[in-house]
């Protein structure tokens, strides 16, 4: 199964309701993602750019878009960005997949 990371973080009103109600947000996700066919792999919050991200196998990439649509229309985050993420055997097997292709650069 693919695996994809989600970046995410909060609007002020998931925080405001966070901060009065203490919950482990992992429970939910790992329902919705599973309810979806996939598997929540971890959770984690984070200083930065972002509040947070899981890291989650899911079928293909329409399940993983549909599980993030459904975390945005809950309407306490204000940003997700989702990437698929590649085992190093699997980027060593596209990087010699690219290495046999020939795509000219531009001519400018």
């Amino acid at each position: 199964m693919p695996t994809y990371m989600t970046c995410f973080s909060y609007n002020t009103e998931g925080w405001q309701k966070l901060a009065k109600n203490p919950e482990d947000r992992s429970a939910p996700v790992k329902a919705l993602i599973e309810k979806l066919g996939g598997k929540l792999l971890s959770m984690y919050y984070m200083a930065g750019d972002h509040d947070g991200f899981i890291i989650y196998e899911a079928p293909d990439a329409k399940v993983a878009a549909t599980a993030v649509i459904a975390v945005e229309l809950a309407g306490h985050v204000r940003s997700l960005k989702t990437s698929q993420l590649y085992t190093v055997a699997e980027t060593v097997e596209l990087l010699g997949n690219a290495g046999k292709l020939a795509y000219p650069p531009p001519k400018g």
